[in-house]
């Protein structure tokens, strides 16, 4: 009985690690994929970007709230297993890769290089802490999705107002709270797997929630560097 029990606890954890790689995997994939449009965008369709950014830009504020309001309808399609999941993750992954190629223009390779090595340390160490911690992180979700959604407030205002403190109190904010969202999230996809056997879908939608948290992470960074190191483009 005890060698059954063996056997069925290693047969769990090896789908758990599986499932794991999986998510793990497909959030690499959405990175890679907007990074590379990013650089395709950048060093190929550079004189566009400029008159798009010169022409008006409230058309940048209508473009960040393409993806804002897309959120919802793709974790619907992932967790329904939807066979669309997975090219709409990608769809979404290159759009954002061109938005980001905007941000980008206006910071030099020191600073951006700086911050996505800030993030992804952070977001190793705060995903190996998520994954081993005894601690339930369920209690703070709440607190963090409000927190977001203050963020949003905040950045639509910002638009508006162009205030460098305020942004800068919004990024350090953001690092916070999107550092809490990926130990939460990384506990959870343990949750997932118990609760549904790690399925396709769940794995595309633990992969863009990873996706996003990271992607906001870096975001924060590096305005935060850019503002305190005075070295923006």
């Amino acid at each position: 009985m005890e060698n059954n029990n063996n056997v069925i606890f290693d047969q769990k954890r090896e789908g758990l690690n599986a499932f794991f790689s999986k998510v793990y995997g497909l959030m690499g994939v959405g990175v890679l994929v907007s990074a590379l449009v990013s650089f395709i965008s950048i060093n190929f369709f550079l004189p566009n970007m400029i008159a798009l950014m010169q022409a008006n830009r409230f058309i940048f504020l209508l473009l960040w709230l393409i993806p804002l309001f897309a959120v919802v309808p793709m974790q619907v399609a992932a967790m329904k297993n939807s066979k669309m999941a997975l090219p709409l993750f990608i769809f979404y992954s290159a759009f954002m890769g061109f938005l980001i190629a905007f941000t980008l223009l206006l910071y030099t390779a020191t600073t951006i290089t700086l911050a996505f090595g800030t993030a992804t340390v952070m977001f190793i160490a705060l995903s190996i802490y998520g994954r081993t911690t005894k601690r339930n992180l369920s209690g703070m979700h709440k607190a963090l999705v409000a927190g977001v959604i203050g963020l949003i407030v905040i950045g639509l205002a910002n638009f508006f107002i162009q205030s460098t403190p305020l942004m800068l109190f919004a990024s350090v904010i953001g690092v916070i709270i999107f550092s809490g969202l990926i130990a939460y999230d990384n506990q959870k996809i343990e949750q997932v797997y118990n609760q549904t056997g790690g399925t396709d879908g769940w794995a595309i939608s633990m992969a863009f929630s990873l996706y996003l948290d990271f992607l906001n992470l870096f975001l924060m960074l590096l305005r935060i560097f850019g503002i305190a190191g005075g070295n923006r483009n």
